[in-house]
Order: C-alpha cells, then sequence, then structure tokens
C-alpha cells in the first residue's frame, strides 16, 4: 500500500490555504536528500512557509516537496524529501497536522529530477510553404 503522507499533505495545504491560512512545513532537515538552507536550521529542524505568495513553483509529489523562495533576499531551491516531513499547520491558529511515521517512505527515495533536453540533439524546426 503507499503512504498515506503525500495525500494528506496535499489535503490539509488545500484546505490552508482556501481558508486564507499560512501553510508551514515542519521538516527533519537532517534526513538525506534534504536540500534546505542550512543557516536557518535549529535543531535539525527548520520551518517553512509555503504560502503561494511566500514560494515559487511549487510542486507537492509523492516522493517529496520542491519549490523556490528566498531566504534573507537570497534565492534558493528547496527540496524536501516526504519522510522528512513532520507537520504541517498554520501561523495563525495552529490548525493543521503532524505526521506519524510510515514504513513505505522509509524504503524510498526522492527520484532524480528529469534531466534538461540537449539543445544539440534536436533538429531544427522547418516550415513548408502550402498554396
Amino acid at each position: 500500500m503507499t503512504a498515506r503522507r503525500p495525500y494528506m499533505l496535499r489535503a490539509v495545504y488545500e484546505w490552508l490555504v482556501d481558508n486564507q491560512l499560512t501553510p508551514h512545513l515542519v521538516v527533519d532537515a537532517d534526513q538525506p536528500g534534504c536540500e534546505v538552507p542550512r543557516q536557518f536550521v535549529q535543531d535539525g529542524q527548520i520551518v517553512l512557509n509555503i504560502a503561494p505568495g511566500a514560494v515559487g513553483n511549487l510542486q507537492l509529489l509523492n516522493d517529496r516537496i520542491e519549490f523556490n523562495a528566498r531566504f534573507s533576499g537570497k534565492p534558493e531551491h528547496v527540496q524536501v524529501p516526504m519522510i522528512a516531513i513532520n507537520a504541517l499547520y498554520a501561523r495563525e491558529n495552529g490548525a493543521g497536522t503532524i505526521f506519524e511515521e510510515e514504513p513505505q517512505l522509509e524504503n524510498t527515495s526522492p527520484e532524480p529530477p528529469p534531466e534538461p533536453p540537449t539543445p544539440g540533439g534536436k533538429k531544427r524546426p522547418s516550415l513548408k510553404v502550402v498554396k
């Protein structure tokens, strides 16, 4: 059976945003594959604001969360494996969920992002005049 965490995370995230709340993600920054700005990690954890206005290109995938954000004015790409996500809550009132451990997540590692196509490998498009 697949892990519940990615589905629950997407549902709670959507519910928080629909209610004009600010979703914050609690992340175990010491998990392998966790790419977060290390200068903001405290006691092995980092709390990330993932509100639509705070991040760009947010992807809530089954194996990880990815987005772009600014930290102290510096743009960063953040990638968090699903196993590293401990909780999702609203900044305003604490509504949200704490995720329990799931054995299904322990055996998965984030899929590497697809490689961009090589520019030299494509044929140049051509047009044909039809009368």
